[in-house]
């Protein structure tokens, strides 16, 4: 199976690694990630927003050339090509102001066009979209937060689940939506952090087709995470 994961963060997935002042619990999430469901044979395709120099802003020239069928920006082809190519997509991110950070956002903007991974049915009742993803089984999120879980999804009402799943990858027809959040960071103590960390591994060397990342072990803490040994 073809994972492809999707890390958004400053510090890129060379920050996966405990170095101090140079380290992301989010990048180590996604290294674990990557680790799990590369032990179990799959092929793992990483796409590092932030070490590509991905910018989020949908331009003029990106309009026109999608009007017009065509792709502006030579990266944002590339990333379509290998989302469609992808049976499982998954998305590693802290989430900042209750949200998913802007490069996220932009992937969502400009990677997910009409035409390329959907299209729309005019005159259809209910959910004019069409899935173009066929070999698209399913998408995990992976968010890092300090806030409390049970706030996050009682106060705030789950923006980002709201935005990826319901707004977007459901819309777009995509089923086995499956959202890890690990809350909390700034209060786990490294024995925390490194059994989420193993967790998640073994998470993802449990991925089958058509599929989420596997449920934790019962007792494991599967809505909390660590910060990434200093940040998220």
């Amino acid at each position: 199976m073809r994972v492809l994961l999707v890390l958004d963060h400053p510090y890129t997935l060379a920050s996966a690694d405990n170095v101090p002042h140079r380290r992301s619990f989010t990048a180590a999430v996604a290294a674990a990630a990557v680790r799990g469901a590369t032990a179990a044979g799959h092929e793992v395709d990483v796409i590092d927003l932030a070490a590509d120099g991905f910018s989020p802003v949908m331009t003029r020239e990106d309009l026109v050339a999608w009007r017009q069928g065509a792709v502006a920006d030579p990266l944002v082809g590339d990333y379509q090509r290998r989302l469609l190519a992808a049976d499982h997509l998954v998305f590693a991110f802290p989430v900042w102001w209750e949200a998913m950070p802007a490069a996220t956002k932009g992937f969502l903007d400009r990677v997910l066009t009409k035409g390329v991974v959907f299209a729309e049915r005019p005159g259809a009742r209910g959910n004019p979209f069409h899935n173009l993803m066929p070999r698209l089984g399913g998408v995990t999120v992976l968010s890092v937060m300090t806030t409390p879980d049970k706030a996050y999804r009682w106060w705030y009402r789950d923006p980002l689940t709201k935005i990826l799943f319901k707004g977007t990858f459901g819309k777009i027809g995509v089923r086995n939506l499956r959202w890890i959040n690990f809350d909390r960071v700034a209060g786990r103590t490294p024995e925390q952090r490194g059994r989420l960390l193993a967790d998640t591994e073994r998470r993802f060397a449990a991925l089958a087709p058509g599929r989420g990342a596997a449920p934790a072990r019962k007792g494991s803490p599967t809505r909390g995470g660590p910060l990434t040994r200093s940040g998220t």
